[in-house]
């Protein structure tokens, strides 16, 4: 990775901290390697978020200082971001919802040079069709902001709609893949597969929490029309959440080919074991799981939203958002069809190739840091 030079003689290196709600999956691994790459150029990072989200994404293996914040705002969780932000020139929130949190304490701490601390808010969901305290909230914390960055053109479009003084788009880069363990990537394939009992059978894979927006329900759904399928087919989900109870008692009493095989550490293996990858969900505008398997060569269905249509184009089979029947004819269907997987295989490092790299997307939040927090940026808070 790129270094930049380091601060001019007697300036301080940059303080970051970077704020994360509950369940925010995609936006922690963008987290996890923004702050791997502004440790490498000197900058000082806090990460503060719910306690989950460490043990996930291993934050301080990545050179941060972690402070556990709890989902919801109580006295104790604000407390612990105004520590928090005392120590910082810039307080970089991602998702609304983290934002909000992130908003009362900021009007109570002030910046190193006297004025408010700046915010940088990254928008990271898609977007969909708000209720008026939705649209109040966004619009509060659009106008707060220093910056808000969008994962994608129509989320930029939404925060300038709410009021943001300067939106910009900021794509994520998938994290970078890493290389198959001893013995190449067909003895991996083989172990990965024989230890989740797929040796026979084709095995799709899903990723994500176990949360409503993750819309696992519409992947139980498309599994009933794999239980008749010869050899069966076995849906592996990754992940931990809320749901695990009431989607595992749904697979027992349906007796659905389904595992819910927690969190890993191998998702890379997991993607080069992989007959097809599955991300029904809706919501995320860029989904880590989607940009993962292109960049793998794993063959890719996906809900065809625009932000998701954008992002992939023909490299992936798209299908209609919500829609359990379809979803399960196109699994079906590409398990069904090598060459098409095949094409898909070496389409998604092609389209991967265009996305933006991870050094590429460090370098581009920093230049917003310096921007909003050192003296004579142009969006220095007053």
């Amino acid at each position: 990775m790129t270094r930049t030079p380091p601060p001019p003689h007697g300036q301080a290196p940059l303080r970051t901290v970077q704020v994360l709600g509950h369940g925010a999956t995609g936006s922690a691994a963008h987290v996890r390697s923004l702050t791997a790459g502004l440790v490498a150029r000197g900058v000082q990072v806090t990460v503060c978020a719910p306690p989950p989200a460490e043990e996930a994404h291993g934050f301080t293996a990545a050179g941060a200082r972690f402070v556990p914040v709890a989902a919801r705002p109580d006295p104790a969780a604000l407390a612990a971001l105004r520590g928090a932000f005392r120590e910082a020139d810039v307080v970089h929130a991602h998702g609304v919802r983290a934002g909000l949190s992130a908003l009362p304490v900021l009007r109570t701490v002030r910046g190193p040079r006297g004025g408010r601390l700046p915010l940088v808010v990254t928008w990271h969901t898609a977007a969909r069709a708000p209720g008026a305290l939705v649209r109040l909230r966004e619009r509060q914390l659009a106008r707060a902001a220093a910056v808000v960055l969008g994962v994608c053109a129509g989320l930029v479009d939404r925060a300038r709609e709410r009021g943001a003084r300067d939106a910009r788009l900021a794509p994520l880069a998938p994290p970078g893949p890493r290389p198959a363990g001893d013995g190449g990537a067909d003895r991996t394939r083989h172990k990965v597969r024989a230890e989740l009992g797929a040796v026979d059978r084709p095995l799709v894979l899903a990723a994500g929490p176990l949360e409503e927006r993750q819309e696992h329900d519409l992947l139980l759904d498309a599994a009933h029309a794999w239980v008749a399928h010869e050899p069966r087919p076995l849906l592996v989900v990754v992940g931990e959440g809320g749901r695990r109870a009431a989607l595992q008692r749904r697979i027992d009493t349906e007796e659905l080919p389904v595992l819910l095989a927690g969190h890993r550490a191998d998702l890379p293996e997991l993607l080069a074991a992989a007959d097809v990858v599955a991300v029904p969900g809706r919501w995320d505008a860029r989904p880590p799981l989607a940009q993962q398997a292109l960049a793998a060569g794993a063959p890719l269905v996906a809900a065809a939203t625009g932000e998701l249509r954008e992002l992939l184009g023909p490299a992936a089979e798209l299908t209609r958002p919500g829609d359990a029947v379809d979803l399960a004819r196109t699994v079906l269907g590409l398990l069904a069809d090598p060459d098409r997987r095949a094409a898909l295989a070496a389409a998604g490092p092609l389209r991967a190739a265009d996305w933006p790299t991870e050094d590429a997307t460090v370098a581009q939040v920093l230049s917003v840091y310096d921007e909003v927090a050192r003296p004579g940026g142009t969006h220095a808070p007053a």
